[in-house]
């Protein structure tokens, strides 16, 4: 299972680009696509699964252009939208039921045993006589997941899944992600949650803007930062001062001060010590780099 995309790009209006000439490799296993929002993530997915024409360029699933063969590309991706929606008074059964159908199964006792078979995959058979609409929220992107897998895809697109969960249904929801992925099987993650990247993903690329500003592994994105990620204590004057020069990660109000761990190349005079970054550090630090390198470009 592989994907290419070259050339990609969207204009929306004359002034306004959401993609410019994106070009990627995606083969098997999970793969994240981090940006802020706004960065052209979501315009990128809905692109994908064949919801959107591109002005320009291609993407091509196993060798096969996706709109020219628009239908059985279809048949190939399960879909999760970031506005996932469904119908409130329909049990959770009956829901998934209705998906299974539009997905092509139309043999009931076969469809039966997807929509029993999924339930159990997702956590939600005990609720399967509940009412869609009365699930909390980490059981309706589950309820999601489970109509975008319902069919057996071998590509699955999920877009910002795990934004307003709270931290085990996030977890929870990036086990279940981590579990279905497969040796023939791309999961596309698209967030802009840089732990769901960092715990999930083997493969990532970084949008910023419209432009595809980094592709490779987290670790690599790691690498990048080392040397340039600091822990200081600091006075409440000083923080103040810190902040207007250097994108600070987080604060802990502390006995002797605030202790802050910062992006930096060097703290000027500030006492401090060097951490091994993470993933959220890199990605702050390699962002804060593509945003001022663009800024100087455009002057």
């Amino acid at each position: 299972m592989e994907i290419q995309i070259d050339q990609l790009t969207k204009v929306y209006s004359k002034d306004f680009y959401a993609l410019k000439e994106i070009s990627l490799s995606i083969s098997h296993g999970m793969f994240g696509l981090l940006g802020p929002n706004g960065a052209g993530k979501s315009t990128l997915m809905r692109i994908l699964v064949t919801l959107m024409r591109p002005t320009r360029g291609s993407i091509h699933i196993d060798g096969k252009d996706i709109h020219k063969h628009r239908k059985e590309v279809r048949k190939m991706i399960g879909y999760l939208p970031q506005d996932f929606r469904f119908f409130s008074k329909l049990k959770t059964w009956e829901f998934l039921d209705y998906s299974a159908a539009l997905s092509g199964i139309t043999n009931k006792k076969k469809r039966d045993e997807a929509v029993d078979q999924m339930l159990e995959e997702v956590g939600l058979y005990d609720a399967r006589d509940r009412q869609a609409g009365k699930l909390s929220g980490g059981m309706k992107r589950r309820l999601g997941i489970a109509q975008a897998l319902i069919n057996d895809p071998r590509l699955i697109v999920v877009d910002e899944p795990t934004t307003g969960l709270d931290p085990d249904e996030r977890i929870r929801f990036r086990n279940l992600l981590s579990k279905i992925s497969g040796e023939d099987r791309i999961i596309i993650l698209s967030t802009h949650i840089v732990a769901d990247i960092s715990s999930t993903c083997n493969q990532m690329a970084l949008l910023n803007q419209g432009n595809l500003a980094y592709q490779g592994t987290p670790e690599e994105l790691v690498n990048k930062a080392r040397g340039s990620v600091w822990k200081v204590i600091l006075t409440t004057p000083e923080l103040e001062k810190v902040k207007e020069q250097h994108p600070v990660i987080s604060t802990v109000m502390m006995e002797e001060g605030w202790e802050v761990i910062l992006v930096a190349d060097d703290l000027a005079g500030y006492p401090g010590e060097k951490i091994e970054p993470d993933l959220e550090h890199a990605y702050v630090h390699f962002m804060d780099r593509e945003l001022n390198e663009y800024m100087l470009a455009d002057f």
